[in-house]
């Protein structure tokens, strides 16, 4: 009977080989990808908070407002959900929301257990212009770039997405 060798669930659950960018001995946190591309979300989100500074929107607040603008979410849940926050966290944020009059809370006459969401005029109006924001802020930090090399950023990076969340999933399973 052949021996089992020690295997990587993270490779098992991508079923591909392993090349192995990174090792323990000389490893820099600095030429980590996840470093980067932490970096560059914290430069970003700065970015788009000194843009949004005048209309009085935090980050924390301008996310759920435009997934509600959007149509991601409709119900205190959804929105939950979309924004990776825990129910108490959600209800703290609609809190704020509501107290600027940015958005309001109506229970379901179905089901008494939802609580629907709606944007208020001041809410839409708000919300309207968060994407000629993150249009403005996200352009200013890809100054440079070719159209091309945009387009092949974009495709590497949703590779890496697709495969945090395949091993996201996988380790879900477990």
């Amino acid at each position: 009977m052949a021996s089992k060798s020690k295997s990587n669930p993270f490779i098992d659950a991508l079923a591909c080989p392993l090349v192995e960018f990174y090792r323990a001995e000389g490893y820099k946190p600095d030429d980590s990808v996840g470093y980067l591309m932490r970096r560059i979300i914290a430069l970003i989100a700065q970015g788009v908070e000194r843009e949004l500074e005048p209309t009085g929107l935090t980050n924390a607040q301008w996310v759920p407002l435009l997934k509600l603008y959007m149509g991601r979410a409709s119900t205190v849940a959804e929105l939950a959900r979309q924004c990776d926050l825990d129910a108490g966290s959600m209800t703290r944020l609609l809190d704020r929301l509501e107290a600027k009059q940015l958005c309001r809370r109506v229970r379901s006459s179905e089901d008494r257990r939802v609580v629907n969401l709606e944007l208020t005029d001041a809410g839409r109006a708000a919300a309207q212009g968060i994407p000629a924001i993150l249009s403005r802020v996200q352009n200013a930090h890809l100054a440079g770039f070719s159209v091309d090399e945009w387009q092949i950023l974009k495709s590497y990076l949703r590779r890496i997405l697709e495969t945090a969340q395949t091993l996201q999933a996988s380790a879900e399973e477990k």
